[in-house]
């Protein structure tokens, strides 16, 4: 039996603060915020926290056109054929949630199933997703600036031996192992273990004997992983010295990721990076950055 779900995002300011939420006809809802985000990605995060909350056959019924048109219209084959750039060899925005979504639709193409409804147009269930997604924003509004996740953690491993990785697709292998090849042997790796880079060089660190302390932004962050990365991901978690779960919103990547590389700055004296960008904020803030 097809379970008809209706989704929908919000936010103020584009970016701003924002608001997701996903309702069924017979009464279940699910809804979020993030601090600092955008329409789009609010209006991905309700398709995904509904896809992966329900089981079963999902008819599902939204206004972003930016949702529909990617499974009605096959774009997304597009992007996996060009390695996740899009038509003008450009990396494709909001990956970070597509990928999981589009996992999600692959793993069973026909359970699920994308409605175009008009928004705003007086549909009884695009309303009530619209006013939960709204409320969700007025809420993070209302509410009271919280500190950091990171400033609230003592670091529980000798700082100066620790050595944090950041990073995702791994372009260079020998070159990544030999950056923790060439460690002091009572080196710690620190790692958030997301696919590429830090899972990798967490394995890497496990296998050469060193230290192994991970940093995720929130609980249980692989729930979209496949099989087989999640029993990667697991033993890496198994082998680890220590092991810090900060309180970030898995409703909003983007904000959770920050502050955890952030408190990864404040409890390491160097990094292991392949982003250019990481390297740069890094050596500006004072910590030693290896670019791999």
């Amino acid at each position: 039996m097809w379970v008809r779900i209706y989704t929908d995002g919000a936010c103020s300011g584009n970016p701003g603060p924002g608001g997701w939420a996903w309702a069924t006809v017979d009464g279940k809802t699910g809804a979020g915020h993030a601090a600092d985000t955008t329409n789009q990605r609010m209006e991905l995060m309700a398709v995904l926290e509904a896809v992966t909350t329900i089981d079963g056959p999902i008819d599902i019924y939204s206004d972003s056109t930016y949702v529909v048109k990617c499974f009605n219209d096959k774009w997304y084959k597009g992007w996996l054929d060009r390695g996740w750039k899009n038509s003008q060899k450009k990396p494709v925005a909001n990956r970070d949630i597509w990928e999981p979504l589009i996992e999600e639709y692959l793993r069973d193409p026909e359970r699920l199933r994308f409605f175009w409804v008009k928004g705003h147009s007086g549909d009884e269930m695009n309303d009530l997703v619209d006013a939960l997604a709204v409320a969700e924003v007025e809420k993070l509004k209302a509410s009271a600036s919280n500190k950091p996740a990171y400033d609230d953690i003592d670091v529980p491993w000798p700082l100066e031996r620790a050595v944090s990785v950041i990073g995702e697709r791994v372009k260079d292998q020998t070159a990544a192992n030999s950056s923790i090849d060439q460690l002091n042997n009572d080196s710690i790796v620190v790692s958030g273990l997301r696919r590429g880079l830090e899972l990798e060089l967490a394995e890497r660190t496990i296998e050469t004997g060193r230290q192994l302390a991970v940093v995720l932004p929130f609980g249980n962050p692989v729930t979209h992983w496949s099989a087989t990365d999640q029993a990667r991901f697991d033993r890496a978690l198994k082998g680890a010295d220590w092991v810090v779960e900060l309180p970030g919103n898995k409703a909003d990547l983007v904000s959770a990721l920050r502050d955890r590389n952030e408190w990864i700055r404040r409890c390491a004296l160097a990094v292991i990076t392949n982003d250019r960008d990481v390297a740069s904020t890094f050596d500006n803030a004072g910590v030693s950055a290896i670019q791999v």
